[in-house]
């Protein structure tokens, strides 16, 4: 079957107001070569066509490999810092994470990347986890996050978006975040630990705003709805961030859009993306 190669059209890109040297996209479940359970979901079928880049999803690699080289095509570069990702809040040098890669043929274990050097791609996976893209207006850093709801009561948003202002040399406040497509807050049900792990630790107006993101389930006693994207919101203010992007796209509802592990169990992994384009100038220049 002939595919068409990926395009912008089969990305999500965010909206936000900082310098043309910050590139940035995640991808969907379409434009790729991967069949069913893979595959792009059309009329009620899943069809050949996905864009799967996960390597340990049980796809065949072949099509992985393929689906990988596609998007690298599309973003303009040769190579990202792929992560072995492990539901934490462990941080590196994404520059480090390719130099493991070229000299070991291993991936780093981490759940986030940070880098100034342009042309040094972050990029996280995810199938109903939360991507946060970070970066400075002016394009100095950027980071990407994996934010399930383990790396994000751990800290893992907060922690990214200091290592980015550090590497930017501006306070965090003044960081842009974009909230990738994940699980939305009518799809994501939890129990008490879940909650707890949020609660935990936090007083006064951030307890009260913590709380509220945590609705009880109208069918099931004991169960929560809880709403990541409000969460990864509520830690970035509370860095003093304003300038919060994205959190609106459900991965579990949007089926024709987006992989979902909570829906499918047996799916592909999308890719949020981040890097500086080193053929374009800082707004600050």
């Amino acid at each position: 079957m002939n595919v068409p190669e990926l395009s912008f059209d089969d990305v999500v890109q965010p909206t936000w107001n900082v310098s043309p040297r910050v590139r940035a996209l995640v991808t969907t479940r379409n434009g790729g070569v991967s069949d069913a359970p893979f595959g792009r979901w059309h009329n009620g079928a899943d069809l050949p066509g996905g864009l799967n880049l996960g390597m340990k999803s049980g796809d065949d690699p072949a099509a992985v490999a393929t689906n990988r080289e596609r998007l690298l095509k599309l973003a303009g570069v040769s190579e990202a810092a792929w992560l072995e990702q492990i539901h934490g809040a462990g941080i590196v040098r994404a520059e480090e994470v390719l130099a493991r890669a070229r000299a070991t043929g291993t991936p780093t274990r981490a759940d986030a990347s940070v880098t100034d050097r342009p042309g040094t791609v972050c990029v996280v996976m995810v199938a109903d986890c939360m991507p946060v893209l970070l970066c400075d207006e002016a394009g100095r850093a950027v980071g990407a996050a994996h934010a399930g709801w383990r790396g994000l009561a751990a800290g893992i948003v907060e922690q990214t978006a200091q290592r980015v202002a550090e590497l930017a040399e501006v306070p965090a406040s003044a960081l842009h975040a974009y909230l990738g497509p994940s699980i939305g807050p009518e799809a994501f049900e939890v129990g008490p630990d879940v909650r707890d792990a949020f609660m935990n630790g936090v007083g006064g107006a951030q307890r009260d705003a913590t709380a509220s993101a945590f609705v009880e389930h109208p069918r099931n006693p004991g169960k929560y709805l809880a709403d990541l994207p409000a969460l990864a919101r509520l830690r970035l203010q509370a860095l003093g961030l304003t300038r919060i992007a994205g959190g609106d796209l459900c991965t579990v509802t949007l089926r024709d859009r987006f992989y979902s592990y909570r829906r499918d169990r047996e799916t592909g992994r999308m890719a949020a993306l981040i890097w500086l384009d080193d053929q374009a100038q800082s707004i600050a220049d």
